[in-house]
């Protein structure tokens, strides 16, 4: 993997790490004020640390960083140490396919991490990667980066890496 961008675009899509529950779990609904105030617990905020020491390792300087709104995605995106833009695309419950626009997939030629939430990730891995039934569970703190290339004419994606907090 390494710091070379040359390959193709590149996405990386982080899953917030582990967060306390809604304090209205009855009620309350994905990206409501009080689970957009959500914070990451001990635990998640350890997640975050170990991965983001890992990801920086990988990224190339020029990569972009767009993160949810969301307390416990900004405090993910936070242990990166890197500039970051908050984007209400990421919310809760957002739309596959307009992330996908937001980054230019697959005409972008600088590599992008977004930093946000289930089910929407793991429906665009799904959509990416072509899987039947459109989705794909990611656990919290984790990340899978994805490459787009040509081959023979062709556009591919490729998984180039998925990787969980607590293999590191």
């Amino acid at each position: 993997m390494g710091k070379d961008s040359s390959r193709g675009m590149d996405l990386i899509l982080w899953r917030h790490a582990e967060a306390f529950e809604h304090p209205d779990p009855e009620s309350g609904r994905p990206g409501d004020e009080a689970d957009l105030r959500r914070k990451l617990t001990h635990k998640g905020e350890k997640q975050a640390a170990r991965m983001a020491v890992w990801l920086d390792r990988q990224l190339p300087d020029a990569a972009r960083v767009l993160c949810s709104p969301a307390t416990r995605c900004e405090q993910t995106a936070m242990a990166l140490g890197r500039k970051l833009r908050f984007r209400e695309e990421l919310l809760p419950e957002s739309d596959p396919q307009g992330l996908l626009e937001l980054v230019q997939w697959p005409q972008g030629r600088s590599p992008v991490v977004l930093v946000g939430h289930q089910p929407t990730l793991g429906q665009v891995v799904a959509r990416l990667l072509g899987l039947e039934d459109g989705q794909c569970a990611i656990r919290k703190g984790a990340l899978w980066w994805l490459r787009h290339r040509e081959r023979e004419g062709r556009g591919q994606t490729v998984l180039v890496t998925v990787q969980s907090p607590e293999l590191m």
